[in-house]
């Protein structure tokens, strides 16, 4: 799904104490193309994956009055988050919170071995357990909800009424805009692609767009969003 980055006049956000959480998906890598596990291991974003992060930024450069850059410290989310930062004038403030799942034995492999070379840890991965860890040191979903949970309302915290620049991954988002929505939202987490989450003065986040990447169109996504999670793509 398609949704317009947040339009809004900046001055809703300042008569009010609405924190807006700009949350953005990594540029294309590598192993994204090669449609391999990556989780927590590490893998360089790939040509498209650049021309992505520079547009990612150049479209972050035109929303007024963003307060705060904050990205996993994962190569892949810390280059997009650079190239956003020297474009928008502010610093990174990196955060392994913001990682991705921990994959366990599945980091590494593809999509097609992962069944067939670790059943077990697969089964895991895929299971709807949610305190099922996945073998190889992975994360429960229970752990990796925590995690990016905690992480999400450190922001609410630290920026009430702020505009904030998370740059992290694919099965991060979707936790996030689950947690956000209170249900699983549908759709592919795109790399590069612009999702807002907010939280009103009340307490209560919500999700207000998700899957915006027209600010991709002439420089390309893959069909194919996966993530961390079983459901990105």
């Amino acid at each position: 799904m398609d949704c317009n980055c947040p339009d809004e006049n900046a001055s809703m956000m300042e008569e009010s104490q609405t924190t807006e959480v700009i949350l953005v998906r990594h540029g294309e890598t590598t192993w994204n193309f090669g449609g391999i596990l990556q989780g927590q291991l590490e893998s360089e974003l790939d040509e498209l994956g650049w021309r992505q992060a520079k547009a990612v930024a150049e479209r972050l450069a035109k929303e007024p009055k963003i307060s705060a850059l904050h990205s996993s410290d994962l190569k892949r989310a810390l280059d997009t988050a650079t190239t956003i930062a020297e474009k928008c004038s502010l610093q990174v403030i990196k955060n392994s919170a913001w990682r991705e799942r921990h994959l366990g034995k599945l980091q590494g492999l593809s999509r097609r071995e992962a069944p067939v070379l670790e059943p077990t840890a697969f089964q895991a991965f895929t299971s709807h357990e949610e305190d099922q860890t996945i073998p190889g040191g992975g994360e429960s979903l229970n752990e990796f909800y925590d995690r990016t949970t905690s992480a999400l309302e450190e922001i609410g915290k630290n920026h009430r009424g702020e505009r904030v620049v998370v740059v992290t991954h694919g099965g991060v988002i979707r936790m996030l805009l689950n947690f956000a929505a209170g249900k699983s939202t549908p759709g592919i987490i795109s790399n590069a692609s612009i999702n807002v989450i907010r939280k009103h003065e009340n307490g209560a986040w919500f999700v207000h767009s998700w899957g915006d990447k027209t600010h991709l169109n002439g420089v390309g996504v893959l069909n194919s969003g996966f993530g961390g999670d079983r459901e990105s793509g």
